[in-house]
């Protein structure tokens, strides 16, 4: 069974920096194209970035491209997310996912998830 861990979230002031990590056992992480999302109170589910399964490319929202990057150590099994530059607006539940790499680049469908990891920008 594919199990995603998030780490890493807590409370920063605005204009730090927090790094998630996303540990994936079960499987292999070479496999998967990752995705990381977050969710506010009371709004919809926001896709992040993702990276491919390869490696390349990737992509990110317009809400963190310049301040968030993707990274991935198919070593380790684990995908990062390095946030810079946080504003309170950041302020969500964060999530991995992940994505068979059979599917197409452009599908929104993930195969797996994550429990959450909270992440709270004090202004």
């Amino acid at each position: 069974q594919v199990q995603l861990v998030e780490s890493g979230g807590g409370l920063v002031q605005a204009g730090g920096s927090l790094r998630l990590s996303c540990a994936v056992s079960g499987g292999t992480l070479s496999t998967y194209t990752m995705g990381w999302f977050r969710q506010a109170p009371g709004k919809e589910r926001e896709l992040l970035s993702v990276v491919h399964w390869s490696g390349a490319p990737t992509l990110y929202a317009d809400s963190v491209k310049g301040r968030f990057t993707i990274s991935r150590d198919n070593a380790k099994n684990t995908v990062y997310l390095q946030m810079n530059s946080l504003k309170a607006e950041d302020t969500a539940v964060y999530y991995c996912a992940a994505k068979l790499r059979k599917r197409n680049w452009g599908s929104e469908e993930y195969d797996y998830w994550g429990q959450g990891t909270q992440v709270t920008v004090s202004s």
